[in-house]
């Protein structure tokens, strides 16, 4: 079995923050004393071991996320980009950055653009200053706005706006002002999150009680309402685009395309095999420089597990699930979804639609 496909996704860790939002579950970390330049060296480490397999030969997609990618500063962004490039072929690659309003200005969105970087992806969250102050961000409403005009101006050709409902304290108006400023904005993407709470957090056990049903279905009935009469496509659960904007990365995950994660924590999952890299910055730095890799868990990918994936990833999409996934489901299950007004089957998937979207993780159980 080749240790990696000839074409795949790309994901890199950037565990930095100036903050940390107590919802977030990924692993991150304030700098601290992080020797920088060590972990911009390790992960270019990574990708040359990656690319040394000779298996490696084009990445179709390449995703910074983290952490707040953006924090890191012009020279070390373009030093990462400058070693990626000297290993990996990266022509004609999608490249998203994950962005916080409050790390860039117009000549580090230049830069962006001059490394290659074709779509930004601005965690955002809520144009409202309550509920950034409760989510724990470090950007107000303003710095928000302007941050989508800086990449504008620079020329940055695709711009998604992540919000988040059913935060606590957040109302039903404020969601409504955070959608109406996003689309006036006018994003190629907007990603419309619904709060969950993640046991290694702090707001798991402090907030979490604060759930209600009733405003989840109100809050996302009112997104989807308002985002697609603006001419997005709702084409995944929490997702919605212009036309030919999806985000290509996200959807090389749901449709169970190979994938490769280099940093702390970062998973890459090739031909079978899945791998975790060790969630420790310190520890992974010296790993990559000792042992010429930094993975700590290892699993197989069988067919049932792989079914199971693509079941609860794929029902989320508007094109839904091809049928030949639920050949295995219980006895009735899909019959009652489709008598339930939950579900469709056309053109050989099952789609949900209705309520179903809403219950989509309750369904892909049933279904499993």
């Amino acid at each position: 079995m080749p240790l990696l496909s000839c074409l795949l996704i790309l994901y890199i860790h950037i565990p930095f923050c100036h903050r940390i939002c107590p919802y977030c579950s990924f692993y991150k970390h304030t700098p601290g004393d992080t020797d920088k330049r060590a972990f911009i060296q390790a992960i270019l480490k990574e990708a040359r071991a990656a690319a040394d397999s000779g298996q490696l030969t084009h990445i179709s997609t390449l995703y910074l996320g983290g952490g707040t990618p953006s924090m890191l500063s012009p020279s070390h962004l373009t030093e990462l980009f400058e070693g990626l490039r000297s290993s990996l072929s990266l022509e004609n690659t999608h490249i998203t950055l994950e962005a916080n309003p409050a790390t860039f200005g117009h000549a580090k969105a230049t830069l962006f653009l001059d490394l290659g970087v074709n779509r930004v992806s601005l965690g955002i969250q809520s144009f409202s200053a309550h509920v950034l102050e409760t989510l724990g961000r470090e950007h107000n409403p303003e710095q928000a706005a302007e941050a989508v005009h800086t990449l504008r101006a620079s020329g940055m050709e695709e711009i998604n706006i992540d919000l988040m409902f059913s935060v606590p304290g957040q109302s039903v108006s404020d969601w409504s002002h955070s959608l109406d400023t996003a689309i006036s904005l006018e994003p190629e993407h907007i990603s419309a999150y619904n709060l969950t709470y993640e046991e290694d957090t702090p707001f798991f056990d402090k907030l979490r009680h604060h759930e209600d049903e009733n405003t989840n279905a109100e809050m996302f009935a009112l997104a989807h309402q308002k985002l697609t009469s603006a001419g997005l496509q709702h084409y995944e659960t929490s997702n919605y685009a212009r036309p030919g904007k999806h985000s290509q990365h996200n959807l090389s995950y749901w449709r169970g395309h190979d994938y490769l994660g280099l940093g702390p924590s970062a998973v890459s999952t090739i031909d079978g095999n899945r791998w975790k890299n060790l969630p420790d910055t310190a520890r992974y730095i010296q790993a990559i420089n000792t042992l010429g890799h930094a993975k700590s868990e290892h699993e197989i990918i069988d067919a049932n597990a792989y079914r199971i994936e693509r079941i609860a990833l794929l029902l989320r999409t508007t094109k839904g699930l091809p049928d030949e996934y639920i050949s295995d489901s219980p006895d009735g299950s899909v019959e009652q979804l489709i008598a339930n007004k939950l579900a469709v089957i056309e053109d050989k998937h099952l789609r949900l639609i209705n309520n179903g979207p809403m219950l989509v993780d309750a369904i892909a159980a049933q279904l499993i």
